[in-house]
């Protein structure tokens, strides 16, 4: 059954979306720089704590009739991807890559998901797809920078969460001819603590100290806000008009990280960031002119 369109109520809870993952991205490289807390530790507590918030919200989807899939394996698969994607992200903010890189590298995620869905899905990619994945690259590089003194591997941790994240919304794509919407978000919510914990037990030590546990908790509680906030807009709004919502968490997190450590990002990130989302922009635009082609 299809869903009203409510476009102003969509794009509010996209923007909601993004100001609680800055939130979150503040409270997470604040507890990793300050606290030395090791960023497994803080992704099991904080999605541990996000999933008692949801939980009642889980219930009343049914659990029960939600597990019914006959494609289990996959589901853990996609959720072990996600998982990667989340530690390499927090990894990435514990080293620490300044938030405006990193958010502005995990808007990449797209471009990697264009190309897998060629090489997996056997969907044609066509030339102007082609291209805008290139000029969407093309911008990250201006990010990046590969050829300054300043360059680390570590920079590239942020690409490999946004690959990884690549792979997990391709999963989603393929598993959506079989499974509902709910049976994938119950799956990720139920798999993907156990997946932290076994992570995060090499170098657990227990968080301690009311200031810790109060950043730990507010990430949590952001953490469900976040994800709640996305499937409401996605429930009440076309995906299409919602989707270009999802770039302002880049101004947020930049306006985030000058807030809580004083960096200020360079204009290549503007640039960079543009080309990203221009890329994007692009992409989802023609797909949503083919797809009813194909269809018919």
């Amino acid at each position: 059954m299809a869903h009203s369109h409510n476009p102003i109520q969509g794009a509010t809870w996209m923007v909601v979306a993004g100001f609680a993952f800055a939130i979150v991205n503040s409270f997470a490289q604040y507890l990793s720089i300050h606290f030395q807390l090791a960023s497994t530790t803080v992704a099991f507590i904080q999605y541990g704590i996000a999933f008692i918030i949801i939980l009642p919200w889980l219930k009343s989807l049914g659990l029960k009739q939600a597990l019914k899939t006959r494609h289990l394996g996959w589901h853990v698969t996609r959720v072990f991807f996600a998982v990667i994607g989340i530690q390499l992200w927090l990894w990435a903010l514990a080293h620490p890559i300044p938030i405006w890189q990193g958010i502005a590298l995990l808007m990449t995620s797209p471009l990697f998901a264009t190309i897998g869905s060629g090489l997996f899905l056997k969907e044609k990619v066509g030339f102007a797809r082609f291209f805008a994945t290139l000029a969407g690259f093309f911008g990250a590089m201006l990010i990046l920078e590969p050829w300054s003194d300043d360059f680390t591997l570590a920079t590239l941790l942020p690409v490999g969460a946004a690959f990884f994240w690549a792979i997990y919304a391709l999963m989603v794509k393929k598993l959506s001819n079989n499974d509902s919407p709910t049976t994938m978000v119950v799956y990720l919510l139920v798999l993907i603590s156990p997946f932290n914990l076994l992570l995060a037990i090499p170098e657990w030590s227990l968080p301690t100290g009311i200031t810790t546990w109060t950043l730990l908790l507010g990430a949590g509680i952001f953490t469900a806000l976040a994800q709640w906030a996305i499937v409401k807009a996605y429930a009440i709004a076309d995906a299409s008009f919602i989707q270009p919502f999802d770039h302002v968490k880049l101004p947020l997190n930049v306006l985030a990280g000058w807030v809580v450590f004083g960096w200020v990002p360079p204009g290549r990130l503007w640039l960079g960031a543009f080309i990203i989302i221009t890329a994007i922009a692009f992409i989802t635009h023609y797909e949503s002119k083919i797809q009813p082609k194909l269809k018919n």
